[in-house]
């Protein structure tokens, strides 16, 4: 009998009594074959299925169709991104500067990532009474500590104050309905939580696409990274250890960039050189449906159905990029042209920059199901993390010119070399804006920094009162997401986020 288990930590699993016509009472004794948690943790392969279950919420709020994808919230929320979709009202409410607790990006991250802390905690949890390999279990209990920090890093990011359960909860538990934790409180559970992973046994690189020790470091480095930064504001000390774990990622030499941009969005790179840690997708099995929110409207460039013109980048944006710069040309990070789905010899103008980094060409041209990965650390982040945070803490030194040259190189930029403290800083933030555009990373810079590109002067404006080149201008509201409104009704416990 194969069984499919969902366990969502918040709820125990219970049996249903079964009453057959005609029958004179309930059944005393529960269904052997119906698993809960009290019953389900007894053999090493249900230790690591509970993991499997902790990696699901990654994919959750990359679901895209005619209503957009929470994925983009973050992306519109720089200013950088357009869209063609009207029915994807959470994008213009975003994009707009008009967003409220009712958009359901926001919901989909916090009911997702806080679907997966309670399923790693029940992991973390119910692994150490399973009779199993000591190491196999340490493993997996530093996979689920490493997800845990991921959910919490990115929730206490978005949201601010948010709510800290490190245990099982169920219908009894006075977790149920937590209050919120101060944001120093949810770092000091991410670093500890990355630290385990550390400790863990975990390999340098995972093929297969499980947590690693080189993604436990990258990511711990940009923990350390943000908390230097608002809102903790930790400084000098925190600048010196995300460079000093950022080091050690590089010192492994376990990575490398990819020597070209095509590579980044190639299906059989997944999980080695750059990708180091990634969202799982498979063809015909789990394929990525993202794809379709990034095809332009109704082209006729696909074999996707469904051209949704969901999100594209601003043509300021693109136009920012230096003169030289190979990732703003035709056919590298953008595109503006393709050939059409019924003629390949037939060129469509697009009518706008779209986003080649993340488009799947063989989905498009001919299977509509996407075999690519979803990359959520990229080796030129840490290089860039690493120039960043050991400027900060010493000025820039030869390794951090080394690490950001590698960058500007790649993209046929010539090397920079004498800069000040803060030439070299803004240097460096240039680059991220240009490099890790569209991947998630770029709001959470500003968020941390106080700090937004200025596409027109190339430089950057504090955040509060920085105009979009369309015209919005952000307030020191826009610097966190709303608690979804439906989160506030199900706990009154929670506090709105202020201004919303």
């Amino acid at each position: 009998m194969k069984t499919i288990i969902k366990k969502y930590g918040f709820l125990a699993l219970t049996s249903a009594a079964l009453c057959m016509s005609g029958c004179s009472k309930f059944l005393d004794e529960s269904d052997p074959s119906n698993f809960t948690v009290e019953n389900y943790f007894t053999k090493p392969e249900h230790a690591r299925s509970s993991v499997n279950s902790i990696y699901a919420s990654l994919r959750e709020p990359m679901n895209s169709g005619f209503g957009g994808g929470a994925w983009t919230m973050t992306e519109f929320a720089t200013g950088q991104a357009a869209t063609d979709l009207g029915q994807a009202v959470d994008s213009y409410f975003v994009k707009d500067l008009q967003n409220t607790a009712d958009n359901n990006y926001g919901l989909s991250y916090w009911q997702n990532y806080f679907k997966g802390i309670a399923n790693a905690n029940l992991s973390i949890a119910k692994i150490p009474t399973i009779t199993m390999d000591a190491s196999e279990a340490k493993r997996l209990i530093g996979e689920a500590h490493f997800l845990r920090a991921w959910y919490y890093f990115n929730l206490v990011q978005l949201f601010g104050n948010i709510p800290l359960v490190t245990e099982p909860v169920d219908l009894k538990s006075e977790q149920l309905r937590p209050n919120q934790a101060p944001a120093g409180e949810v770092y000091n559970l991410i670093v500890a939580d990355l630290k385990t992973a550390e400790a863990a046994g975990l390999p340098w690189v995972d093929l297969t696409g499980k947590a690693s020790m080189g993604a436990a470091k990258s990511l711990l480095a940009k923990v350390y990274l943000t908390m230097a930064g608002y809102p903790l504001q930790k400084g000098a000390e925190y600048y010196d250890l995300a460079a000093k774990k950022a080091e050690e990622v590089l010192d492994s030499k376990q990575f490398r960039l990819f020597d070209t941009y095509a590579d980044l969005h190639n299906p059989a790179k997944k999980n080695v050189d750059e990708n180091i840690f990634m969202i799982q997708y498979k063809t015909q099995i789990v394929p990525g449906n993202w794809q379709e929110l990034i095809i332009p409207y109704n082209k006729n460039i696909s074999a996707y159905s469904a051209e949704t013109g969901g999100i594209y980048a601003t043509a300021d944006f693109v136009k920012s990029y230096e003169p030289a710069d190979l990732r703003a040309k035709e056919g590298q990070f953008f595109f503006t042209k393709f050939t059409n789905q019924d003629n390949r010899n037939l060129v469509v103008d697009l009518g706008g920059y779209f986003l080649y980094k993340l488009f799947d060409v063989t989905a498009h041209t001919s299977t509509a199901n996407s075999d690519l990965n979803w990359s959520l650390i990229r080796y030129a982040e840490v290089l860039l993390l690493y120039a960043e945070a050991s400027n900060e803490a010493a000025g820039p030194g030869a390794k951090a010119y080394d690490a950001l040259n590698l960058i500007r190189r790649r993209a046929k930029l010539t090397d920079l070399q004498s800069l000040s403290k803060d030439q070299f800083r803004e240097a460096v933030w240039r680059e991220r804006w240009h490099e890790l555009c569209f991947e998630n990373v770029t709001w959470f810079d500003m968020a941390r920094l106080r700090k937004a590109f200025n596409v027109t002067t190339k430089g950057f404006d504090n955040f509060v009162g920085h105009k979009f080149s369309y015209g919005p201008v952000l307030t020191d509201r826009e610097l966190l997401f709303p608690i979804p409104s439906r989160e506030l009704r199900n706990n009154t416990n929670l506090i709105p986020t202020p201004g919303y």
